[in-house]
């Protein structure tokens, strides 16, 4: 099933979706990571669109080529969640459930905690709750695995290591850390591309603008997946999500799996994923 490739305007700004499934269908929105597209979706979001679900798969705020506004304060948590809310808007969706990897399931816990009335159901992959994550960093050695996140705060700097790197060297880095071959050389070609990291990489620089309001507690049904070869995020900052979580709650561990859940295990993401949804519908 070839998903539509559509649009949707929130301002200024025009992100490019993957629309898959029948349109009347349950809505599920599934946001990506870094240095990720909607691509890392392609198995799961067949899965989905198989079991009768509509899938809408953005690329993202700073990865659509015609949605990368400039500055740091543009990529605050705020905005990215409510680029959620519009594209849920555009769908013509009232209701619909969330599912993020990496950066896109902070974006997820924050879309559900503080728009519960919007949201079905909660679904992140590798990503901890915030709170919970912030608090790792305090009580395990999250932040030695988070070290990056500092180097990305300084302008120009990791735009210029990158592309004196190559796309290979990144390349390279992303398929060490868990990711397949092809996978990581799709992403990692965005470094030839002129100024198109920028976006990505001040989705880190943004956070400083979000700081002091982090995500409150999530409500709805929420699934919690993680990979116990995650490279980037710890099990302290898992096991403390639970924290976080006022709703139906339930934490899977994936044996052996690596950050990269949604490609890398998209076998039994779908099946917990199609279960979660299956158990909260209306």
């Amino acid at each position: 099933m070839s998903p539509r490739i559509t649009e949707y305007a929130r301002g200024p700004l025009t992100f490019d979706v993957a629309d898959t499934g029948p349109v009347e269908g349950r809505a599920v929105i599934l946001l990506h990571g870094f240095p990720e597209d909607h691509h890392c979706w392609d198995a799961v979001g067949q899965r989905l669109a198989g079991a009768g679900y509509r899938v809408l798969a953005p690329d993202q705020r700073g990865y659509s080529p015609r949605a990368r506004p400039s500055g740091r304060r543009s990529y605050a948590v705020p905005e990215l969640t409510g680029d959620v809310i519009a594209l849920a808007d555009a769908a013509g969706v009232e209701r619909f459930d969330v599912v993020g990897h990496d950066w896109g399931g902070a974006v997820a816990w924050d879309v559900a905690a503080r728009h519960p009335s919007r949201v079905r159901t909660l679904t992140s992959l590798s990503t901890p709750h915030p709170r919970a994550f912030l608090a790792s960093m305090l009580s395990s050695s999250q932040i030695l695995h988070s070290w990056y996140m500092v180097f990305f705060q300084i302008p120009g700097l990791p735009e210029l290591a990158l592309r004196s790197g190559g796309s290979a060297r990144l390349a390279q880095s992303l398929v060490r850390s868990g990711l397949d071959p092809e996978s990581a050389q799709r992403y990692a070609s965005r470094v030839a591309e002129p100024g198109a990291m920028t976006g990505p990489i001040n989705w880190y620089r943004g956070l400083a603008f979000g700081s002091r309001d982090p995500a409150p507690a999530v409500k709805v049904p929420t699934l919690y997946v993680w990979g116990d070869g995650d490279g980037f995020l710890t099990r302290k900052a898992a096991e403390l999500t639970a924290r976080y979580v006022e709703g139906p709650y339930r934490f899977e561990v994936l044996p052996g799996e690596s950050h990269w859940l949604p490609s890398g295990a998209a076998g039994p993401v779908s099946e917990l994923l199609l279960a979660h949804l299956g158990a909260h519908g209306d």
